[in-house]
């Protein structure tokens, strides 16, 4: 298996999640609910038996997701100061990554990516430009997640720095691309720092995908 990918057992379980998530809110009936709760079941069984993680908490964390399955969003900014990028410390890991989160109903994606700037880095940004949507899965990122995450990428303009840190950050700082910090590689790549700063000024204004 090569870095990053995901696990046979976790696309599997995956899959039966969002079969019984979709079925759960489509069921016409008692008895089809039981059937999709029950596949459900099994999908959370067959996660927690492979990652040794607690059952009643995966079970939790596919029961709190409803309606029709579809991926999580999560945005990040890249802001360049000069030559250098702007990263964040998470508490979680301690290390560094492009600061972002996870997209709110209500909101653009555009503003959920100046929020979360000002939020974990205190720095006042507007988005200018979509850089790249990427499925998490297909791009290094460890370790996996339960759910299947699409990752939207903006730069950003500064507007104004209050610098401060965050509730989930510990750590602001600017870097140069080529001498990066110990990086949270389920948040952000190298490779992925590294696109970013190749096309800066470049005149590709082309969102890149995969």
């Amino acid at each position: 298996m090569t870095p990053g990918a995901v696990p046979d057992w976790l696309g599997w379980a995956r899959r039966l999640g969002a079969v019984a998530q979709s079925g759960l809110a489509y069921a016409e009936s008692g008895f089809d609910a039981q059937r999709y709760e029950a596949v459900r079941e099994v999908a959370s069984e067959l996660m927690a038996a492979a990652s040794g993680d607690a059952p009643t908490e995966l079970r939790g964390l596919l029961a709190a997701e409803v309606g029709h399955a579809t991926p999580k969003v999560d945005v990040r900014g890249v802001v360049f100061v000069g030559e250098r990028v702007l990263l964040v410390r998470e508490r979680e890991d301690g290390r560094w990554t492009l600061p972002g989160g996870w997209a709110d109903p209500g909101e653009t994606p555009a503003e959920a990516v100046v929020r979360e700037v000002a939020e974990e880095a205190g720095y006042h940004t507007r988005a200018v430009r979509l850089l790249a949507v990427y499925d998490r899965d297909r791009q290094g990122h460890t370790p996996p997640l339960v759910f299947s995450v699409y990752k939207l990428f903006f730069e950003c303009e500064v507007v104004e720095i209050t610098a401060s840190d965050g509730v989930e950050t510990d750590g602001v700082d600017l870097f140069e691309p080529s001498r990066l910090p110990p990086l949270s590689l389920g948040r952000v790549t190298g490779r992925q720092i590294a696109r970013f700063a190749a096309t800066r000024g470049t005149g590709d204004r082309g969102a890149d995908f995969d």
